[in-house]
């Protein structure tokens, strides 16, 4: 992912100098003084909570020497931030070459050059940003043969979703091998991710931060492992049990899987029974043992609980990957709702959390 700048006004640059009439050239902290003033003391006093102490103080200097702002100024100052947002947005959304390519369309290739660089002087980009608009699995069919420490690579950086789709469409044989990698992955050079973009045939627009970049690591694994289906899930977790016994422990603490559903409390059982379809926890119970099966039971209403009992019985014989699917589906939602601080998941190996 790109790096946001502190101060995207900032990135406006511009000297020092002044011209004539309307047109003078205002630096970046000039333009950012008339966008906090134009945008409100509320509003400006929250974008203040996200800036450094010595960048408050320059623009709290440079907003004490306005005396006015000329409505032309002001209206040039919004379009210029409008436009920076924009990109970076587009950037966000595709990368350096998506976001010139819109840019290109709505602004012309001129102001889509000025604006990309203004951006890119300010912004890392993070390595293989060309791949993040590919398909999944056209990505797959290019790197299916290559080494497993350079698809363990690639897969680090992509987005959890899009790795996990390639994860589970490689050969089983080499999956744990991939997963191993990327879990103990440290930090790699910039030489060795320009090697590996250059086999890909590609080439990153920018790579300015010649620090060793880190990704993979247990917590990535971890994360690509939660999107894939559970049969894959499963093969790699026995297979790495067997390689490398202590590796896979930690992965497993930190995974939450549907049969983890009985560590939560009752409070947290109806909270997710509220965001799940009847019929879909129906599904996902089939297969559980009765100890999972009891503690949602247990947390329904006499009437709910066998009306969910008697859909289970009248579904008769399911699918696995329709069960698979349905649980994937709940781990989905609980984890939500742990995001959005709705509920606590106590994993494997962490102390109770006393309140």
């Amino acid at each position: 992912m790109a790096k946001q700048p502190a101060n995207p006004m900032a990135t406006a640059g511009g000297g020092g100098g002044k011209k004539s009439g309307l047109k003078k050239e205002l630096t970046g902290r000039q333009k950012a003084a008339i966008f906090l003033v134009t945008v409100g003391s509320e509003i400006s006093s929250e974008i203040f909570k996200h800036l450094r102490e010595d960048e408050i103080e320059a623009l709290t200097f440079e907003i004490a020497r306005l005396e006015s702002v000329e409505s032309e100024e002001r209206d040039r100052v919004l379009m210029e931030f409008q436009e920076l947002m924009m990109a970076q947005d587009f950037i966000t959304t595709g990368g350096i070459e998506y976001a010139r390519e819109l840019l290109e369309k709505s602004l012309g290739s001129q102001k889509a050059v000025d604006i990309i660089n203004r951006l890119t002087s300010s912004l890392q980009v993070r390595p293989f940003d060309f791949v993040r608009r590919t398909d999944p699995m056209h990505l797959f069919n290019f790197i299916q043969t290559e080494h497993p420490q350079t698809i363990a690579l690639i897969l680090a950086y992509l987005e959890p979703q899009k790795a996990s789709v390639i994860l589970g469409s490689l050969p089983h044989e080499i999956q744990s091998d991939v997963a191993k990698r990327i879990a103990t992955m440290d930090r790699t050079s910039p030489e060795t991710l320009r090697e590996v973009e250059r086999v890909l045939e590609k080439k990153l627009s920018t790579l300015s931060n010649e620090d060793y970049t880190a990704a993979g690591g247990v917590e990535s694994i971890v994360e690509i492992l939660n999107l894939v289906d559970r049969s894959t899930e499963k093969v790699i977790i026995e297979s790495l049990e067997e390689e490398d016994p202590e590796l896979a422990e930690d992965i497993k603490k930190r995974m939450f899987v549907f049969e983890d559903i009985v560590m939560l409390d009752d409070r947290a059982i109806q909270k997710v029974l509220r965001e799940v379809d009847v019929s879909e926890m129906a599904k996902a119970l089939k297969s559980v043992d009765t100890e999972v099966q009891d503690k949602i039971f247990r947390n329904m209403s006499r009437r709910a609980a066998t009306l969910l009992k008697e859909d289970m019985e009248y579904m008769g014989p399911i699918r696995m990957k329709d069960v698979e699917e349905s649980q994937q589906k709940i781990v989905s939602i609980i984890r939500k709702l742990e995001e959005q601080g709705e509920i606590v998941v106590a994993r494997a190996g962490e102390d109770e959390l006393v309140v």
